[in-house]
């Protein structure tokens, strides 16, 4: 009883070491005097569909650790405060998107 104990304690230490919570980022470098919006994208393409525009200020959740090329996949929150992981997702462009650093 004890081995057994032992060997699912161990699994869920393993578990918790590959799970990823995601990191805090926020829309940036938009032009004020042009679009002023990053795409939401379908896929990680430029010529992916177009799911929404993000605005100056958007909260967004990464999904994976690291980005594919220069996409990030992501998760749109309501506000800062949001850890719901229910909002809109897909892939934003690297060069509009600023980590939050606590």
């Amino acid at each position: 009883m004890k081995r057994l104990a032992l060997a699912i304690a161990a699994i869920g230490i393993a578990t918790s070491a590959l799970a990823y919570d995601g990191e805090q980022y926020v829309t940036c470098n938009l032009d004020p005097n042009g679009e002023n919006w990053v795409a939401l994208k379908a896929a990680p393409d430029l010529g992916s569909q177009r799911l929404m525009k993000l605005g100056p200020g958007t909260f967004l959740i990464t999904m994976e650790p690291y980005a594919r090329g220069k996409w990030r996949q992501v998760i749109v929150q309501t506000d800062m405060q949001d850890w719901s992981y229910a909002g809109p997702s897909g892939w934003v462009y690297t060069d509009y998107i600023c980590e939050i650093r606590y």
